[in-house]
């Protein structure tokens, strides 16, 4: 098991970036499951986790 740490080489690292896009896309399914449009609400759910992974990342330091 390996630990990513921001050494400054890339601006988002893994760990955090993965959670907010596992948070979109598990909004994204519900939104789609509701309405039946699941291809764009999944693509809705990532954009808006990938902005939260990244805020997340921001926050840690």
């Amino acid at each position: 098991m390996t630990t990513e740490t921001n050494d400054g080489d890339d601006a988002i690292d893994g760990g955090r970036l993965g959670v907010g896009i596992a948070i979109g896309v598990a909004l994204g399914a519900a939104l789609g499951t509701a309405t039946g449009e699941m291809g764009l609400w999944l693509g809705v759910g990532v954009a808006i986790g990938i902005g939260v992974g990244a805020a997340l990342e921001s926050r840690s330091g």
